[in-house]
Order: C-alpha cells, then sequence, then structure tokens
C-alpha cells in the first residue's frame, strides 16, 4: 500500500453563494428537518452549463464552505450538550471542523437562469457553495 502525503493542500473556488433569510448562525437551525426555510442557490456565470438538466423535483447534494466554521475545533459534545460524551468531530456533523464542508440533500422547487430554489436548506445567507451532486436514484441512466 503506498502511503500518501496527508499534509497537502488544495485549492477550491466558490461556484455561487446560498441566499436565504437565515443570517444568524446563533438562531439558525443545525439540521433541515428542524425548520430550515426555502433558499436560492446563486451561480457564477462561469458555472452555467454545469447547471443545465437540473430540474424542479430533482434531489440534489449541495456542498457548501461553512466559512463561519472554527477550524481548530477537533472534538466536541455533540449538538452543545456537555451531558453528552465529548466526541471527535469526524463522528458529528458539527460545522466545526478541519476542512468545514457542509452536505446539504436538497430538493429544487425552481430553476432560473443561474439560480434554483431548494427546500429546507439550513446554510446560512451568503454562505459559499463549492459543488452540487445529483443524488442518484434507480435512473440512473439519466445521470
Amino acid at each position: 500500500m503506498t502511503q500518501q502525503n496527508t499534509s497537502s493542500s488544495f485549492t477550491l473556488r466558490a461556484v455561487g453563494q446560498v441566499r436565504s433569510a437565515l443570517t444568524d448562525l446563533a438562531t439558525a437551525p443545525r439540521q433541515a428537518d428542524e425548520g430550515a426555510p426555502p433558499a436560492w442557490l446563486d451561480f457564477d456565470p462561469a458555472v452555467a452549463d454545469a447547471l443545465a438538466g437540473i430540474q424542479p423535483g430533482d434531489e440534489i447534494i449541495v456542498v457548501t464552505w461553512l466559512d463561519r466554521a472554527d477550524r481548530g475545533i477537533l472534538a466536541n459534545h455533540p449538538r452543545g450538550d456537555a451531558s453528552r460524551p465529548r466526541t471527535g468531530v469526524f463522528g458529528t456533523r458539527s460545522p466545526h471542523r478541519p476542512n468545514p464542508l457542509g452536505l446539504h440533500q436538497v430538493r429544487v422547487a425552481a430553476v432560473e437562469p443561474l439560480r434554483l430554489q431548494v427546500d429546507g436548506l439550513e446554510a446560512i445567507d451568503g454562505t459559499p457553495i463549492v459543488d452540487v451532486k445529483a443524488v442518484l436514484d434507480a435512473d440512473v441512466t439519466r445521470r
């Protein structure tokens, strides 16, 4: 087995931004099923062709860069509950982690040029979008 260099750095570039009524990290839902509102995903014109084929009703995974996260936190009490055992962040959904990528499975509600409206996104307004992936179902031939 070849050992890879784990200290490599990578460059990500935002392909868009979240536009949401959520503006305060402290009061935002932690998960989509905790009252996350509809939101818009606004995309850079340079990636317009990447949006081709996305339709209302599609389920997608939005990958965000949680730019307000504390990258120095490696362990915490899940959901900030001190009665729960301290756990490494790789075993939690905490936004605070060495590489704060957010994964959000959402349903597309509307499609406009360079914009997608999605249901139930818990990301804060202005959060950078780094990628979007289709959720595969039994009809994988379409993707």
